[in-house]
């Protein structure tokens, strides 16, 4: 008899075990695929910043067609970059930064293009997607912390080493580019629709 009761503890343990292995599994799968999923739509808004800097670029070569030519090349290289992780991101945020900055010091230098319609509409679509950037880098920096508790806390820390589940990096806030869009000029020229942070098209 107390084989059997024996026997049904360890039953009972063995069933606890699994189900927990099974739902830990679960959790760290799911929020692996949250912050997979929040990165994807990062790299969705940061390809439209760099098609909405593009046309802007494309305009200021009418102006200043040396340093224009050199930030269209780099705008080519960088739109299209696969984001896997986010040190992916705060690397093109800082690319990012970096070309808005120099555009702005081209603009600068020539009042007719820093007046212009486009050069407005340009500006608004960055600060759409920048504030859509803003979001889902909230969410995946939300979802990276309850991912790396898991990781690193027994027991889970046992089933992620187990199952090859690591701790993600946090995404950084883009001070430069944020900086850069926070001083632009409140330009009076008048602004096409923006509505949902869509790429205007050029005239």
């Amino acid at each position: 008899m107390t084989g059997w009761i024996i026997l049904g503890v360890i039953v009972l343990l063995v069933i606890g075990l699994v189900n927990w292995f099974v739902s830990t599994q679960r959790q760290l799968v799911n929020l692996d695929e949250l912050c997979n999923n929040a990165l994807s739509q990062i790299e969705v808004q940061l390809n439209s910043r760099w098609d909405a800097i593009m046309q802007l670029a494309q305009q200021a070569a009418n102006y200043a067609q040396h340093e224009s030519q050199t930030l269209i090349e780099t705008i080519r290289a960088r739109r299209g970059s696969e984001i896997k992780t986010a040190d992916d991101v705060n690397d093109q945020n800082s690319a990012f930064g970096s070309v808005l900055s120099r555009l702005m010091v081209v603009a600068e230098q020539y009042p007719e293009l820093k007046a212009s319609n486009l050069y407005a509409q340009v500006m608004e679509a960055v600060n759409n997607f920048e504030n859509n950037v803003r979001n889902s880098r909230m969410v995946y920096n939300d979802t990276a912390t309850k991912m790396n508790r898991y990781v690193r806390q027994w027991p889970s820390s046992f089933i992620a080493s187990m199952l090859n589940f690591g701790t993600r990096n946090y995404l950084k806030l883009d001070k430069e580019g944020k900086r850069d869009i926070s001083e632009m000029p409140n330009i009076g020229a008048p602004r096409g629709p923006m509505a949902g942070g869509n790429v205007p098209s050029q005239s």
